[in-house]
């Protein structure tokens, strides 16, 4: 049985530590804080200029002013505090977050990350996601592990090399789709491995569904999955 797009968050969850300052995408990212471990205490940052931002609001209690990067409304905490879109660039492009969780529409097994535009659709812009995958130090990516394509067919998302246009190449440290999770070694020449699985979900399963080349490592196994 696959992760729902909650799971597939709560996984992603575990990878943030206390102390650090985190960046969350648009769509799934987006449910990671609903996950943050009790006691653990983590910093959201917003391109739109907002560092510390609390759960979203209760219906009803949205506050119109208060949105992040996705336009999504959220609440405020007594630590939490605004600056300028130059000022929160400038946070991103100089090192200063730990921990970047986004969304994608493909990832090579290389690290190379595609997820701000579909070639003829209209897009409002590129956003902050190519100054976040040059500029923090850990690249996460949440996403469902293949599309449906224009002919009702499932295609995969995690590619040989990506067909759409690049955010950033060799950026991506980790995958989690609703199938399992997989490292990059984006730097090196260990290419992709598939570290977990979803409850229910089998190797062979991966492997239909993939078209990257990866590395099993469940455990203490390990095996080529061409």
């Amino acid at each position: 049985m696959a992760w729902t797009r909650d799971q597939m968050a709560q996984r992603a969850a575990q990878e943030l530590r206390d102390g650090y300052y985190v960046n969350l995408g648009i769509g799934i990212p987006t449910l990671v804080s609903n996950y943050i471990p009790e006691g653990m205490t983590v910093q959201l940052q917003s391109e739109n200029g907002m560092l510390g931002m609390g759960p979203f609001p209760l219906e009803g209690e949205e506050d119109p002013d208060l949105i992040n990067a996705g336009k999504q409304t959220i609440t405020e905490l007594p630590t939490t505090s605004y600056f300028s879109s130059a000022d929160s660039f400038a946070m991103i492009r100089g090192g200063h977050i730990n921990l970047s969780i986004l969304g994608a529409m493909q990832v090579a097994e290389n690290g190379d990350l595609a997820n701000w535009m579909i070639p003829g659709k209209m897009v409002k812009g590129m956003g902050g996601a190519m100054d976040l995958v040059a500029g923090v130090k850990k690249v996460v990516v949440v996403m469902e592990h293949s599309a449906k394509g224009k002919d009702g067919s499932m295609e995969p998302k995690l590619l040989h090399r990506c067909t759409l246009p690049l955010t950033g190449t060799r950026v991506v440290d980790m995958v989690i789709t609703d199938l399992g999770v997989f490292t990059i070694d984006k730097h090196g020449n260990g290419g992709m491995k598939l570290v977990e699985l979803a409850p229910g979900v089998t190797v062979e399963d991966v492997k239909a569904q993939t078209e990257a080349s990866f590395t099993v490592a469940l455990g203490e196994a390990a095996q080529k999955a061409a």
